[in-house]
């Protein structure tokens, strides 16, 4: 028989044992559609092109995916390299295996101008086409890994970029839809391309070991197993040694030898039903010891990938420790296969499509990511949403919320709500006041206090979350509530980089110019670029090096160079002794409450470092674009000793106006024996003092004492002054300070 069908007969065989009702003519049918369509077309290894659409095919059907996810695999590369049309696979096999099969098509068929858009629009693909049915993302997975599988007849410059391809995108997928065994091939087949001399090493020393390795995976599994029959536990146990690039992993985190990693073995038990995994949980903690911290109850809290079992690590007579996962068979079935044995519980339901339950939230969350955010930072923070170790905590009321590992308390705020978050005001862990940044550990029991009169979200809480999800709706708030502010900070920035790269705004938005700039930066208008800078969609230096790209395209790079030579260097958008400055006699006023030597009304902004008031001492220091900084004489950073020579002239005289704010933010550090009822008095003394509170947050100290910090507005220093006399007279304050205020 020719080895072809001879192939494709195994597959209608593998099929035909978990499909009873196959229609066998139908699944020919397409393998001939397929072999007919790439006839001629030839792999790298020289063998026929249909070999690949069944093997991948033979994946699919591993996972025991409904005969359409089949038929689709066998046709996945038809639109892409062959005549067939969209039209064509629906008329002959269905509306269903056209969707299918254009969904994988659509997933590569693309070409982008950067290494990160590209990135960027196939993980967003990827995440529309899950979110949509997700047996498109479960071929495409296994259209990798047959790639992979092959990946020796590819040229090494290819096979280090699809490995590393596959390491940081399609393993993590895999993991994330809770498929294993895939995962666990994907990153060994990338190992073994990515560094090649680890990968050789390790194989070749568990292949010196294997017996060693046997005899003891055979001895605790038969141990294991004799102790489970005479309790009357009907049960299969298994053990295996981890697989490579987990020990390599391993090594590389702990820098560590082969021989000084102990937990190489891992152990499954799979029984009947749930109360079983918990009788046997108790009957392993009876015959090996427990290691502590290391017992996961992933039965009572699932993954969000919908992994359940019991995980504990236990040490054995000979001093070796090891893994043993407990799980029934419906567990096992979801922890190898994932969202796969999942599908086989909803094929039943044709009025749904997988994809559109609750188990696959998170793919909507992280689509909504995918608006106003720069290419690279898309990618580096779809990683970590997509890919990272998760940290799972609890509601009040006890509900499980699992975010990325590195989360605080802005994070699950807005996992909860994105009004819970721009109105939050305060965040408590198992029931102590936190201050934002910080990070989230397992179990914590989190509350966030929120306030009708809440100011919003501060730009420092982008810095402080580790979720795109949060920093995206962050964003969305700055956008929608600030856009003039935006718009005002986004342009500074951006002339400022502009001045800094010897460029000029008048050749930048030059009428034959302008419109090819705004299109290559992906903007309506340069209002709309610099609000995008503002409210941190992308940055002044990005959007600047995609200006200079441009320039040089379009021919003009050079010559404004050239004109640039001829300029004098601008330091600054203000400059002491300019035109600005008020006639001699006439009385300065200012916007700000802040009069600048020899300048009339300029941009002034308070150095978050010392938050002046009115009252005290000032200095200014003339920024690059920012206008003027006005610090406290006392500061730190205003002192004489710390202002470098070179700047000396961009230090200049400014005071108070007689029209001042109506109140200013200043920062105060508060020390106090830790206590009960602390930031409630705290809280109670501003209030008494009639002063507005931006943020008030406490931490507690392992010496027994507790740090409150609070950033106030107040009309000067006098008034300031009250505020510090009553926070004082606090029972066991002994500090009050002003602080920094960021």
């Amino acid at each position: 028989m020719d080895p072809i069908l001879e192939r494709y007969h195994a597959l209608e065989k593998k099929v035909a044992a978990y499909t009873p009702s196959l229609d066998t003519q139908r699944l020919f049918d397409a393998f001939t559609y397929a072999d007919a369509a790439h006839h001629g077309q030839l792999r790298k290894s020289g063998e026929p092109y249909i070999i690949h659409p069944i093997a991948v095919a033979e994946i699919v059907a591993d996972l025991e995916l409904d005969v359409d996810s089949i038929i689709a695999a066998l046709l996945h590369d038809c639109i892409e390299d062959t005549a067939s049309t969209h039209e064509e696979i629906a008329k002959k096999f269905g509306p269903n295996v056209a969707e299918l099969v254009e969904g994988v098509t659509k997933l590569t068929r693309v070409q982008y101008v950067t290494k990160e858009e590209e990135q960027m629009e196939n993980l967003r693909k990827m995440l529309i086409a899950m979110s949509r049915d997700i047996r498109v993302i479960l071929i495409k997975v296994c259209d990798r890994l047959h790639n992979m599988r092959t990946m020796e007849y590819q040229s090494p410059k290819k096979q280090r970029e699809k490995s590393l391809e596959t390491m940081e995108i399609y393993a993590p997928i895999a993991h994330r839809l809770g498929m294993q065994r895939i995962k666990w091939e994907l990153e060994d087949l990338s190992l073994r391309y990515l560094d090649p001399v680890g990968y050789k090493e390790i194989e070749e020393q568990l292949a010196e070991r294997s017996a060693a390795h046997e005899e003891f995976l055979a001895a605790v599994q038969h141990r294991i197993q004799q102790r489970l029959s005479q309790e009357g536990i009907h049960c299969t146990v298994y053990g295996r040694v981890k697989h490579i690039y987990s020990i390599y992993r391993k090594m590389f985190t702990q820098n560590k030898t082969l021989d000084e990693i102990f937990d190489l073995y891992a152990f499954r038990v799979i029984v009947d039903d749930i109360p079983e995994c918990y009788n046997v949980l108790g009957c392993i903690h009876d015959m090996f010891k427990p290691v502590l911290g290391r017992f996961k109850d992933y039965i009572g809290t699932p993954k969000p990938n919908m992994y359940q079992s019991l995980h504990t690590t236990v040490i054995g007579r000979e001093g070796i420790p090891f893994e043993v996962q407990i799980r029934t068979w419906e567990m096992h079935q979801t922890a190898e296969y994932g969202v796969a044995a999942h599908w086989k519980y909803k094929q039943g339901l044709a009025d749904r499509k997988l994809g559109t339950e609750q188990e696959f939230e998170w793919v909507r969350k992280l689509l909504e990511s995918q608006q106003d955010t720069d290419a690279e930072e898309f990618v580096s923070t779809m990683k970590v949403d997509l890919f990272s170790d998760e940290v799972f905590v609890f509601t009040p009321n006890g509900d499980v919320v699992n975010l990325p590992a590195g989360a605080t308390p802005i994070d699950f705020a807005y996992n909860i709500h994105s009004a819970v978050g721009n109105s939050m005001v305060g965040a408590r862990v198992n029931g102590r006041m936190v201050p934002y940044e910080t990070v989230l550990k397992n179990g914590d029991i989190v509350e966030i206090q929120t306030s009708k009169s809440a100011k919003g979200p501060s730009r420092d809480w982008l810095k402080l979350c580790k979720s795109n999800e949060a920093r995206n709706k962050i964003r969305q708030w700055f956008k929608k509530e600030r856009r003039e502010e935006n718009i005002a900070t986004g342009r500074a920035a951006f002339e400022s980089e502009l001045r800094h790269c010897k460029l000029s705004l008048a050749a930048v938005t030059a009428e034959e110019v302008l419109p090819h700039i705004l299109h290559k930066v992906r903007c309506g208008s340069l209002d709309e670029l610099y609000a995008s800078i503002g409210y941190g969609g992308t940055t002044a230096s990005k959007a600047v090096a995609r200006v200079r790209d441009e320039m040089l395209r379009l021919g003009r790079l050079q010559a404004e160079k050239a004109a640039a030579a001829a300029r004098p260097i601008e330091e600054s958008v203000i400059v002491p002794g300019s035109s600005a400055a008020p006639p001699p006699g006439q009385s300065a006023k200012s916007d700000s409450g802040i009069i600048v030597e020899g300048l009339g009304n300029c941009l002034v902004k308070f150095a978050k470092c010392c938050t002046p008031v009115p009252g005290d001492p000032v200095v200014g220091f003339i920024t690059r674009g920012y206008g003027v900084s006005v610090h406290r004489a006392d500061c730190p950073n205003a002192a004489p000793e710390r202002r470098k020579l070179e700047e000396a002239d961009r230090w200049v005289k400014v005071s108070w106006a007689d029209s001042k704010l109506p109140n200013y933010k200043t920062a105060l550090e508060l020390s106090s024996k830790d206590r009960d009822g602390l930031t409630l008095d705290v809280a109670m003394a501003l209030s008494a003092a009639k002063v507005k509170v931006s943020a008030l947050s406490a931490r507690s100290m392992p010496d027994g004492h507790a740090v409150v910090n609070m950033v106030l507005e107040v009309r000067d220093k006098d008034e300031l002054a009250g505020v510090i006399n009553k926070l004082g007279g606090i029972q066991g304050v002994y500090h009050v300070a002003r602080s920094s205020g960021k």
